[in-house]
């Protein structure tokens, strides 16, 4: 995710790092250069004069730009929906350990909170690497006993294992006599919730936008822009590859925008920074059992993984 810093709307103008316009430069060039061939030739291909005027282009423009509206429109809900979801994860891991520590006899500083708190952060570590079909062994192992950590890594579900082991703990409590039935329910809404919310993360995450439409839209754009010089050669002359060329940029990076943003669990530069967030979450949670706390995310060139 990238940090958005104060900076001036001149220098915003020319910000690279972060823009999609790195990926469509070699597409904008290439438009470019068809865009002063078409005009070098006056708009005739095979000595065949192309017989288009800016009219239609108007009418049509107007269509494709409602039509990305709503593209980007549905990226950004599946974004905005992700973030949602890792915020009521942080609001709930909190919850989960102070009511192991308000509902129990255990003290904070006691093993079992703390074991309690550990599955807790490997399970956010587990949903991390779910999402971004990485490798989970490394966060397990360093935060859950060892023959746990393997068997959990062994599993394809592993943030659903670690809720299971939760949910083991809450009733070996209740076993123990260190809280009673009314806690033990009280403790188990919290575990359900996290259920629904690793659920609705798989969700965003198996079901992408239609690949039809996106297929549609993208050929549209770019059938667009193709045909935007023979459209404007006879009223702009040797301006038409400047006017095509900033016509087509807006609409290619909407596009691109939309399948950028589509899978807020990636790695891409604006993407949700789930190891960021994964970090705070650990360190709220220890810090609530008084326990040392991670190294806290630094961004490189403004970009927060």
């Amino acid at each position: 995710m990238i940090k958005k810093g104060n900076e001036s709307w001149f220098r915003m103008l020319f910000i690279w790092r972060g823009s999609v316009l790195p990926k469509l430069l070699p597409r904008l060039i290439l438009l470019l250069l068809l865009s002063i061939g078409i005009v070098f030739f006056k708009g005739t291909l095979f000595n065949y004069k192309v017989p288009l005027n800016p009219t239609p282009f108007t009418l049509f423009g107007i269509a494709l730009a409602l039509f990305l509206g709503f593209r980007n429109n549905a990226s950004y809900d599946r974004f905005w929906e992700a973030r949602k979801l890792w915020g009521a994860l942080l609001n709930d891991t909190r919850s989960l350990v102070r009511q192991s520590i308000t509902l129990t006899s255990y003290s904070a500083q006691s093993e079992e909170v703390i074991s309690f708190v550990r599955y807790l952060t490997a399970l956010v570590y587990a949903l991390k690497h779910q999402l971004r079909n990485t490798d989970a062994s490394a966060d397990l192992q360093q935060r859950l006993p060892q023959e746990l950590a393997a068997r959990i890594n062994a599993t394809l579900y592993k943030p659903i294992m670690i809720l299971k082991e939760l949910g083991c703990w809450i009733k070996e409590a209740k076993l123990q006599g260190k809280m009673d039935s009314i806690q033990q329910t009280a403790m188990d809404e919290n575990l359900n919730k996290l259920s629904d919310i690793i659920g609705g993360c798989e969700r965003l995450a198996s079901t992408p936008i239609p690949y039809t439409y996106s297929i549609l839209l993208h050929r549209t754009v770019y059938l667009y822009c193709l045909m935007l010089p023979f459209g404007f050669v006879d009223s702009l002359g040797w301006f038409t590859p400047l006017v095509v060329v900033f016509i087509a940029y807006t609409f290619v990076a909407l596009e691109a925008i939309a399948d950028e943003i589509e899978d807020p669990f990636g790695t891409e530069a604006n993407d949700l920074a789930l190891n960021a967030m994964s970090i705070s979450i650990e360190t709220t949670l220890l810090e609530m059992v008084e326990q040392p706390l991670p190294l806290q995310p630094t961004s490189k060139n403004n970009i927060i993984d």
